[in-house]
């Protein structure tokens, strides 16, 4: 805050004590005299326009409510701010004027001091200025805050990054209290939004114009241009002052201000908004309405007459939270009825240091509870202090330009972003649709929204390190330009999907490459390659950065680390811990490069491999379940071919007697057509049918499957799998530098089996000579390198796999950089056409000249997986069949039963002696059976005339038809 001159300290205290007098004397004599103290830093901004506005609240109140009958008496102290000057201004009010409450201090800082006193005398302090965070009134239980809490804007900050699309972003903010407190709320609502913060800068409160210039140029150094800034208008006018002069006020730049600068925007400086011009602000949004623009006249003509060499300075949201302030203790003052004192101060010293507990309370605690219960709509808006501190439904987002802000739009929490707080809403959040803003002007008068980053230092290079891959020099090589002292030189197929790349993005992007010498050290590797962008986003010393900003090119040429590295790099977990990939661009994956032998099948029992042992078995216990339940499916329908003893229906012929005179053919359709005719049942020939399709399927499979082994000549590897390799003991190789042996030792290969090999001509000597002559059984590579190798020795080789996943090669950038984004755009932009199929040409050859080129595929033998649906489809309906077959049988047989039961009821008993002799007769003379179920069925109908004859039961007359009609069936 400004600070006014020492001189005009005296007539400021005077002026004070002079309107003092003048209020008590306006008072109506027969009122209650309230006493209020005002504490205010009177030499500030908000300290004159705040004072201005509490004289005018006492005035309008009362003019207002002229019927009340206690009055304000306001005792104004100037904090000049200190903290000690407004502790002690609070001390002398508690014991000279015996004030109840006290409005102020303007500072969170002096807050700090006023709440232990404020809870020692049980007074009321109200500040509608101090915003830190750090001040709760969960131990102050006196201090009450007459505006927001920085934190409530955290989150409308976070969001406006998110808008924009901004990855990174530097807060800067002075050294305080003020400053410091609403830094954690604001990493946490930055990291909500996907930003990540890489630096903190922090102004110390007494820093210096060149101290704050020198800051400044170190952010320069930095890619980052989005800065947050949180300090005093004064200390913000010095930031902004020094930034247009070194030249951070231009295109590609974004500057944010809080709530405690863009409050006072129109009471700044017009050089200061000048420097400004750009910058976005959150602010409170203030409603308009009739009597807020009245009292912005008389405000503007008191203010004049009050401070008449401050004509610039303009009502802000701090002058009418001090109006709406006094609104609220005056309407608590009289419904409290406070009359009598009640807070015993004990006389103090001239060290003003000792202050006695009260003994009465009762007045205080009814005069605190009453500031709690205000509810009103004030000039700023809806006025609410039930909750301890007032919560703005609303933030305004602004835009500085010119001399003046426009509106840019509007924040609430429960619906984001707006262009106007009338415009109808969704049912659904902010978050589902995107909001809209109105268009903003930028730093430098762009209209473009800036990318938030930049390549850091003007006319400083991104450093790309290159290095050259041991045995592949086609995906990349690298050297020193022996012409030129520090140039390097690269090639091959990584660096050309690079330059590719570059040339893709929408901005220019200077780079150079940096030569790493991977041979200076012989366990140098790739992770250590990568782990040179992880060093280079490390925190650079300050000593090193104040060197830097003085000379920078002598120090950029000692710092030997990169932005980006560029080579085959595979994309692994272990080097994702410190550093981030783009999108791959080549084939992922690790595989194996094995000999291949040509042979043609011939062993003895070779028509049992077209089927595995498991679908051998299926398939016969498949036959034997299908034949039973044929079988009893026609047993329990009274099929004569199937009556009888076993031995005697295998001798009977399987051909119905009208075929006996036709020869039984071999051919499937033949043999199928014969027994299907041999089966009477529905169910029986639904079986049959669907057992007949999965035969023709099967049989069809299993010819087509050893035909071709029989007869086609096929290029089979030596080994298929690599836990074969480990289980033999064989050899293995792989590429020198690279962490897939680290792959073959977590598989559990032997140290002393595992070979290294740095060229693929290394690897076709080995590959050659085999694991029993000193050589290998298999490559063990990434698919890149392997497609490279099968492309130069194609004949006798091939691939077998993928063993293992890998996500392929990618280029390596620092943590969070935000040139990952655009480079991964432009990468899927070159994978998706034609261009990196040109660029494999190039360096590795055209890979469909050769058939080894890719996975090798072996016809094996039919699997039960296979036919899995129709051994489930064939054994549902043959089970079905069953089911119902045996639920027809039993009811059938239940129906015969009781029917019989029945009948021999009701037939007399002569009926059934003479029945039994019959039979008897029938059985000693032999008669044929045709003859004997003539004479039953006579001797039924005679029965059952008999029956009918006598009229014994009408119903047993039907049932014995009943049994009638069965045995003649």
């Amino acid at each position: 805050m400004e600070k006014a001159p020492p001189g005009a300290i005296l007539l400021l205290m005077l002026f004070a004590h002079s309107c003092a007098v003048a209020l008590n004397a306006t008072n109506d004599p027969g009122a209650d005299e309230f006493h209020v103290g005002v504490i205010l830093d009177l030499g500030s901004l908000v300290g004159k326009e705040a004072r201005t506005s509490i004289s005018m609240a006492v005035e309008d109140f009362y003019a207002a409510h002229k019927n009340y009958r206690t009055r304000l008496v306001l005792h104004v102290r100037d904090s000049r701010g200190n903290n000690f000057q407004a502790a002690s201004a609070a001390l002398d009010l508690l014991n000279n004027y015996n004030v109840k409450a006290i409005i102020g201090p303007q500072k969170s800082s002096e807050a700090f001091f006023m709440t232990d006193i404020a809870n020692i005398s049980e007074v009321p302090v109200i500040s509608f200025t101090a915003t830190s965070p750090s001040l709760t009134s969960d131990n102050n239980p006196y201090f009450l805050r007459a505006t927001i809490n920085d934190s409530t804007q955290v989150n409308s900050i976070a969001s406006l990054i998110k808008y924009y699309g901004w990855r990174e972003v530097v807060p800067i903010y002075i050294d305080t209290d003020y400053g410091r407190s609403i830094i954690p709320d604001l990493l946490e609502a930055l990291q909500g939004n996907d930003a990540r913060v890489p630096y903190q800068s922090i102004i110390p409160q007494s820093a210096t114009s060149e101290q704050i210039t020198q800051e400044l140029y170190k952010l320069m150094t930095m890619q980052t241009r989005v800065f947050i800034v949180h300090m005093t208008s004064p200390m913000a006018s010095v930031l902004f002052t020094k930034a247009k002069e070194v030249g951070m006020m231009d295109k590609g730049y974004v500057w944010i201000v809080t709530f405690g600068v863009a409050s006072l925007i129109g009471s700044l400086n017009p050089s200061v908004l000048e420097a400004m011009n750009g910058a976005l602000g959150v602010g409170v949004y203030v409603p308009k309405s009739t009597e807020l623009d009245n009292f912005t006249v008389r405000w503007n003509t008191r203010f004049r007459m009050d401070n008449p060499n401050d004509p610039l300075l303009k009502l802000s949201i701090f002058g009418l939270w001090g109006y709406d302030t006094i609104w609220a203790v005056a309407q608590a003052v009289e419904k409290a009825k406070s009359t009598k004192d009640t807070v015993q101060i004990q006389h103090m010293t001239n060290s003003m240091t000792s202050l006695k507990v009260p003994k009465e309370t009762e007045n205080g605690l009814k005069f605190l509870n009453a500031i709690l219960q205000s509810k009103f709509r004030g000039l700023s808006g809806y006025f609410d202090l039930s909750g301890r501190q007032l919560q703005p439904s609303t933030f305004q987002i602004i835009n500085i330009v010119g001399k003046g802000w426009r509106d840019v739009g509007f924040w609430t929490a429960q619906d984001g972003f707006s262009q106007r707080l009338t415009r109808p809403r969704s049912n659904g959040t902010y978050l589902s649709t995107k909001p809209d803003l109105n268009p903003v002007i930028w730093p430098g008068e762009s209209t473009n929204i800036p990318r938030g980053w930049e390549i850091p230092t003007s006319g400083k290079k991104l450093q790309v390190g290159v290095c050259t891959s041991d045995g592949y020099p086609e995906y990349i090589y690298a050297e020193k330009d022996p012409l030129i002292v520090g140039m390097t030189k690269a090639s091959g197929l990584a660096v050309e999907v690079f330059e590719e790349t570059v040339k893709r993005l929408p901005y220019a992007l200077p780079y150079e490459y940096v030569f790493y010498n991977t041979t200076e050290n012989i366990s140098s590797s790739y992770d250590d390659f990568v782990y040179q962008v992880y060093l280079k986003a490390r925190p650079i010393p300050t000593c090193i950065q104040v060197l830097f900003v003085h000379f920078p090119k002598v120090i950029s040429m000692h710092m030997q680390k990169y932005d980006i590295a560029v080579a085959d790099i595979t994309i692994t977990y272990k080097r994702s811990s410190y550093a981030d990939f783009s999108l791959p661009y080549t084939e992922s994956g690790v595989a194996m490069v094995v000999p291949v032998r040509e042979r043609i099948n011939t062993t003895t029992w070779i028509f049992l491999k077209p089927l595995t042992f498991g679908m051998w078995s299926a398939s016969i216990i498949l036959f034997i379940y299908t034949g039973v339940v044929v079988w009893l499916l026609e047993f329990l329908g009274n099929n004569k071919a199937v009556r009888g003893p076993i031995p005697k229906q295998m001798v009977k012929s399987d051909v119905p007697p009208k075929k006996k005179n036709k020869t039984v053919s071999v051919n499937l359709q033949l043999f199928f057509s014969t027994f299907y005719e041999m089966v009477e049942r529905l169910l029986s020939r639904i079986v049959l049918i669907i057992w007949l399709f999965f035969l023709l399927v099967l049989t069809s499979s299993y010819t087509a499957s050893l035909t071709s082994m029989l007869t086609v000549q096929q290029l089979q590897p030596t080994v298929t799998d690599v836990h074969e390799l480990l289980k033999n003991g064989e050899y293995v190789g792989y590429q020198g530098g690279s962490y897939v042996k680290d792959l073959l030792d977590e598989l559990g290969f032997d140290k002393s089996k595992i070979r290294q090999y740095d060229s693929t001509d290394g690897f076709r000597d080995a590959l050659s000579r085999g694991s029993s002559n000193g050589g290998i059984s298999a490559v063990v590579d990434e698919i890149p390198y392997i497609k490279l190798f099968l492309a130069k020795h194609c004949e006798g080789y091939t691939m077998v796999g993928p063993i293992y996943k890998t996500a392929g090669f990618g280029f390596a950038f620092q943590k969070e950089s935000p040139l990952r984004g655009d480079i991964s755009k432009a990468i899927l932009n070159i994978t998706g056409g034609d261009t990196i199929i040109q660029i494999e040409n190039k360096w590795i050859g055209d890979q469909n000249k050769c058939r080894n080129v890719g996975p090798v595929t072996i016809s094996g033998s039919l699997t039960f997986e296979s036919f899995k649906g129709l051994f489930i489809l064939t054994g549902i309906a043959s089970t079905s069949s069953l089911l119902i077959a045996l639920v027809i049988y039993f009811y059938k047989n239940k129906q015969v039963q009781s029917g019989i039961g029945d009948a021999e009821q009701d037939f007399p008993q002569e009926f059934k002696a003479d029945t039994i002799e019959e039979e008897k007769e029938q059985e000693e003379t032999g008669a044929k059976g045709k003859q004997n179920m003539n004479l039953q069925n006579s001797t039924v109908k005679r029965s059952a005339s008999i029956v009918i004859h006598r009229g014994e039961r009408a119903t047993g007359a039907r049932e014995s038809f009943d049994v009638m009609e069965m045995l003649e069936v």
